[in-house]
This record gives structure tokens, sequence and C-alpha cells, in this order.
């Protein structure tokens, strides 16, 4: 049906608008076609950065800035994608990125396959809902194949979390520091891990990372406390306190302003002086207060007036203004402390402990570190490097590699990577889908197909013949080596089990999520209505329509 038999139907002789002028619209096999193409051509852009011999991406924004990186979420969140099928999939990559830190490139990858098999389904003449009905069964049996086919593990067990962490980092750019990376990533989860009676919570919130220019990677360091990127708000007070009492305050200190416009009649200046000497007692007071309770080391939300800096600075405490509500709330976790909205409240109960408050220059800045905390359950890592590109790199390594350390301690069970688990998978799926009967089948059995997508790509990528490679790894499988992988720097084939190459199974069952659900929504459209852009132009004399718009003759 072409463009303007949509915008416009005869009725009688007379035309009648339906939609907008302007407006696009795409129905059926058409729609389908195009949306899947969209899709396809955002896995293709991730394709080529999977795995451990993925290429890099050089991505430059609408200013000249450069970011170069093989992490699928950056990629796909950096791009400005229009196509709102292709926005479909940078979504995906948004989820998976969300829910558990890693396998986004995967989770594009695989959508993008199935899309692939679902458009040879339906050149077949098989029904888009018939597919869409197969997938999800498809879906659902993978899940469950996925829990019998994962190991536990304890939680715990710092070497199979360094394993899992150094697994997420030899893809990334910073491969050559993965073992330090997944020792500080470890650490700094294990800290912040709680156990409760269903198992460990971890949140990663409670890991802060600060970012530094200068020195080198190997320096990056994880700090048993809080950094901040502040300093001392007076030159007269300490910058170092050997086993300081910290009070974490959410109220100013200064003399607040009346909420309605008041005025003051002042006619002589004695009664200025008592004006102003009345200002200062009460910050005085507030001072004595915050003595008397035994803090010496303040972090205050909001501003420290001038003049309780002086006072402060006598009494020998330390302050810093300004901090983030997310660095209180951290540091309450850290310290012990509890945050304070009035200074009367303020009791010595409320005081938090930690082994040195110390200002230090790091680079050109000047930054406050509050560390040695007993039990933290809040951290930092320090992040340094030699330039800014390498230490952004390093921050997304390193959340990845939090995030699949704090997903096999919330839920420990493993599988095995370098194209192992999806193998496994595809032959067990496609066994299952012998017995199911009709056309869902196909689609099932197209299911099981896409999943050896992702060893094939690992295999491309390293510059393997792919073919060979799923011929003998297939083979393997059939034999019943489960945990047969693509050893990638080797280019054979092997237990990767023995070989250490652990991945969070909740990072895999995410992947086939997300991918099946993309899949599924983008295959069950075959109408694209696109509204026209606004136009917004000067109105013509008169108030009416501007010209050509539709005026009418009326002689």
């Amino acid at each position: 049906m072409s463009q303007s038999e949509i915008i416009s139907a005869n009725v009688g002789g007379q035309p009648v608008l339906i939609l907008k002028e302007g407006t696009q619209r795409n129905t059926g096999r058409e729609a389908q076609k195009n949306n899947i193409m969209a899709a396809k051509i955002v896995s293709e852009s991730v394709r080529s950065s999977l795995g451990p011999k993925g290429m890099d991406k050089m991505l430059v924004d609408s200013f000249g800035d450069i970011t170069v990186t093989n992490d699928g979420a950056t990629i796909l969140k950096e791009i400005d994608v229009q196509h709102p099928a292709a926005k479909m999939m940078v979504e995906v990559s948004k989820a998976q990125d969300d829910e558990v830190g890693d396998g986004t490139t995967t989770a594009v990858v695989l959508a993008g396959e199935l899309l692939s098999k679902a458009e040879d389904l339906i050149d077949k003449e098989i029904h888009p809902t018939v597919i869409v009905d197969g997938y999800r069964k498809a879906s659902e049996k993978t899940l469950e194949l996925l829990k019998d086919i994962s190991t536990k593990v304890d939680p715990d067990d710092k070497n199979v979390l360094k394993k899992v962490a150094i697994i997420s980092q030899i893809s990334k750019l910073l491969a050559d520091h993965a073992d330090f990376i997944a020792d500080l990533t470890v650490g700094a989860v294990l800290h912040v891990a709680e156990k409760t009676a269903e198992g460990y919570k971890a949140d990663i919130e409670d890991i802060k990372v600060e970012k530094k220019a200068g020195e080198s990677l190997t320096d990056t360091r994880l700090i048993k406390g809080i950094v901040m990127d502040k300093e001392v708000v007076h030159t007269g007070m300490p910058k170092r306190l050997e086993n300081p009492k910290i009070a974490l305050l959410n109220c100013p200190l200064e003399v607040e302003k009346t909420e309605f416009d008041a005025k003051i009649n002042i006619q002589n200046p004695d009664q200025m002086k008592a004006f102003l000497d009345e200002e200062e007692n009460l910050l005085k007071d507030m001072v004595d207060k915050l003595s008397s309770s035994g803090a010496n080391l303040i972090i205050c939300q909001k501003g420290i007036d001038d003049m309780a800096q002086h006072y402060l600075a006598k009494k020998g405490i330390a302050a810093v203004r300004r901090a983030s509500e997310k660095d209180l709330e951290k540091l309450t976790r850290a310290t012990g402390a509890r945050i304070v909205t009035n200074v009367d409240d303020l009791s010595s109960k409320d005081l938090g402990k930690a082994g040195l408050f110390e200002e230090r220059k790091i680079g050109d800045d000047k930054m406050a570190f509050i560390e040695d905390c007993k039990s933290p359950r809040a951290v930092t890592i320090l992040i340094r490097g030699a330039t800014e590109r390498i230490i952004s790199e390093a921050e997304r390594s390193i959340h990845d590699a939090l995030c699949v350390v704090r997903d096999v301690v919330r839920d420990p069970r493993i599988v095995i990577g370098g194209g192992a688990i999806e193998v496994e998978l595809s032959i067990n799926l496609d066994e299952w889908a012998e017995k199911e009967s009709g056309r869902e089948q196909l689609a099932i059995k197209a299911f099981a197909e896409s999943l050896e997508a992702i060893p094939t790509v690992l295999a491309e990528n390293a510059g393997l013949d792919p073919i060979d490679i799923m011929v003998n790894l297939r083979a393997a499988h059939e034999k019943g080596e489960k945990w047969a992988g693509i050893d990638l720097f080797e280019g054979k084939i092997k237990d990767l089990y023995k070989e250490g190459v652990y991945e969070p199974a909740v990072v895999k069952e995410q992947v086939v999520k997300s991918a099946g659900e993309a899949a599924n929504m983008i295959l069950k459209i075959d109408d694209v209505i696109a509204s026209s852009k606004t136009r917004e132009g000067p109105m013509p004399p008169g108030g009416g329509p501007p010209g050509g718009m539709g005026g009418e003759d009326l002689e």
C-alpha cells in the first residue's frame, strides 16, 4: 500500500484524511524485513568485538571526544541510533548491563542471530506468531537446562571468584592487568558482602570508584574506607588525624536565613555590632556542641560559614563541606557513623570511627582519605593511569569485574565459557525439539542453532576456521565432554573447566532472557507508523494555514 493511499481514502468521491501528512507507514512483510535488518545491523556492529580476540571500536562523539573500547554496552550507548527497532537492541544491551553487568555483546549477537534465523523461517511461509511461540518455549527450556548444567561453588571461595573476574577482563583493552584487577575487585566485593539466612547480599553501589590521572594502572588500589575528591575547608585545620571520630552532618553550619522577607531596623553602630556578635555567638555555640560530642572530623553535606570554619580550626577539628549524599551514605557503612540533620541532636553515639583521616595531593588535586576502617561495609577503588582514556577503560573493566564477582557471590553457580555452555545447550535443546510437533519445532531448532553463533563468532574473531572448530567442538560434546570449549589463544578444543574459564550462570541466563524477549518483540511487529517530524514555521498573515497546506479557493 502506498503512502498516499494510507494518508487519504476516497468516500463518495471526497478525500478523507486518516493520518497526518508526512506520516510514513510500513506494513506486513516489508515492516518485518526492515525491523529485522536494522536489528541485525546493530548486532553486526558489535559482533567483531566479542571475546578475548575481539577488535576495539573508536567512537567519536559530536564534540570530537574519542572513546576506544570493546565493551558492548558502551559501544551501543555512545552511538546515536535512530531506527526504532535498532533502539530496541540498544535497550537489550542496557538491560543486560543493569541486571548483571556483563554479557552485553553476547546478548546483542544472540538476538541478531535469532532474528536472522527467524527471517529464513518467514521466507519459508512460517507465520511470525508460530516462530515467537517456538522461541518462547525454547527460551524456557534453555533456562531449565542451564540450571541443570551449571555447577555450584562456594560464594566466598576467592580462587573461584578471581577466575570469574579474570575471564571478564581478558576480552578488555587492559587484559594484561587482568590478574591485578581481579584481586582488587574480589577484595572489594567480599568487604561489602553480608551474609544472610538466604545467602550472601552484595551491592556494588557500596564500592566507590574514584579516578585520578597520573602514575600507572598498577598504582590503582583498594582503600578500606572512603576517598572524596574534597579538601579540608580551612588552612588552619589538621590535614591528618589518627583514629578520628567522625560526625556526618546533613545540615549547614551557617546561620539560617528566614523563609520569609524580614527587615531589621538598625539605627546606630552599637546595634549593628550586637547583631553581628549574636550571629557569631550562634556559630560558636554550634562549634562548641560539635566539639563537646567528641568529634574531630566533620563531613558536612551543606555549606560551612567562614566564621564557623575559624572556630573549628581553633579547636583542632577538620571539616569537609559539600560532600555528596551518596558519599555520606557510604561513610555510614564504612565508619558506623549516623547522619545527623541537626547539630543539637549530635551525641558521641552518632560518631563513626576510622584508623586514619588524611588530606593528600593526588595529581593536581587534593583528596580526603578516610581509611583503615575496621570492618567497612563500603570501600573505594582509586583508579590511577597514565591518561584519561586508560582510566576510563579501566573504570569500565573494573565495573564488569565487580559485577561478575557480585553475581557469583549472590548466586553461587558457574558455567564454562569459550563456547562450551552454548554448544552443550544447543545439542540438548535440539534433542528436546525432536519431541515437539508442528512448525514450532522448526523455531526451537532455529533457537538451538542460534546459540552456536557465540562459539562461531569467538572462533572468527580469533582468526580460526569456524567450520573446523564447530565440527570438532560438537564432536567433543557428543562424546560427553560437556565442558569442551575453544582455547582461543592456542586455537584448540580443550576442557575449559580445568583451565578455569568460569562465568556466572546468571549472566548466561540473562543473555537468553534478554535476547529471546527482544527477538520476539521485534518479530511481532507487522506495522510501523512513523509520524512526521514537527516543522515550526512562521504563521502567515491572517492566521490561516501556510501556503500550499490545503487552503481552499472560495470563488
